[in-house]
């Protein structure tokens, strides 16, 4: 799928407002991608205007690199004005939160941009799919569209795609080759990585602080194999404390949180599980653990979460038991 095919749909619908939409609790990958592609739009069709939303709000980090890069983020986007809806580096509708219902009621072509496998239900609504689980990131597809047509993006956008690509490789621990050569050509356009890793280190708060000692606390270890698996649970930064528990040594985590009849659960891994059980978080857990939580999950191969309904014991023992049967299986 090329760029071109984008553009060549945006002249067929005569699109003159673009939205351009990112999930809940948009990460600087979401953010970032959304900034250099609209700015990419905006080079090209500079006639139409290119919005992002994020309805259910950003992460306290993406807000931290407002103060660094100007990124506008509406967030009460209009869905009911746009011609054309772009969803980025997100998989499924129902990661748009409150925007999910409005999205999926809209009669307008949706384009899907994203690093993730694309899930059966948005391959059905979407009009093109940009899909590639071998990119690091989508900031790193967004910038291979720049390098379709020829161009190059100007420094803030530049910038962007460096601090988006960065935040998903856990600065560069998961990027592969590919990810190295685009980092290097960021770098030549201007980009000075060690100040811009550097916006990256966001002090951790103190609540976050507090609910990772929790987790660590509340945590039930399990050894299947020669594999440490840990289950645990916290109000909130779930994510947050799944990596602590894989720092600490885990070699697999899912820490889930309850709000109400909704469940939430954060699962990550170390590279060595994923490579030697072949086990993809997101394909293989995330996915069929959200359908069963009548909800949604996907993620990458070492991260993924889970959204749904239920009851902490119950999503952690289903989790337990996908897991158990993908380690039998192998």
């Amino acid at each position: 799928m090329t760029f071109t095919e984008i553009i060549k749909l945006l002249d067929e619908t005569r699109a003159n407002f673009v939205l351009l939409l990112c999930h809940h609790n948009s990460d600087p990958d979401a953010i970032c991608s959304a900034y250099a592609f609209q700015g990419l739009l905006k080079k090209l069709r500079p006639d139409v205007t290119v919005e992002i939303g994020a309805g259910q709000g950003i992460s306290r980090l993406s807000k931290h690199l407002l103060e660094y890069i100007p990124i506008t983020v509406n967030m009460k986007p209009n869905v009911e004005k746009t011609q054309v809806i772009v969803l980025l580096d997100t998989n499924t509708i129902q990661q748009l939160g409150g925007l999910a219902e409005r999205v999926a009621k809209s009669a307008v072509p949706i384009i899907v941009i994203d690093h993730h496998a694309a899930h059966p239900e948005t391959e059905h609504i979407a009009k093109l799919c940009v899909t590639n689980e071998e990119a690091s990131s989508t900031c790193e597809i967004v910038y291979n569209f720049f390098k379709q047509l020829n161009t190059k993006p100007g420094l803030n956008e530049a910038k962007a795609l460096f601090l988006g690509i960065a935040f998903d490789t856990r600065h560069f621990v998961l990027a592969n080759s590919s990810t190295f050569k685009t980092i290097a050509e960021l770098c030549g356009i201007g980009v000075n990585a060690q100040e811009a890793l550097s916006m990256l280190a966001l002090p951790m708060d103190f609540s976050e602080r507090v609910a990772r000692m929790k987790a660590c606390r509340r945590a039930k270890l399990l050894k299947i194999g020669e594999w440490i698996i840990a289950f645990s649970h916290v109000s909130a930064y779930q994510a947050s404390a799944a990596r602590a528990l894989i720092d600490l040594g885990a070699h697999m985590a899912a820490v889930a949180g309850q709000r109400n009849e909704n469940i939430e659960i954060s699962l990550r891994c170390t590279r060595e599980f994923n490579a030697k059980t072949g086990i993809h978080l997101g394909r293989d857990i995330a996915k069929p653990l959200g359908e069963y939580l009548q909800g949604m999950g996907g993620g990458h191969a070492t991260a993924a979460g889970v959204n749904g309904t239920g009851d902490i014991e119950t999503g952690l023992k289903r989790c337990l038991r996908l897991l158990k049967e993908k380690l039998s299986n192998h």
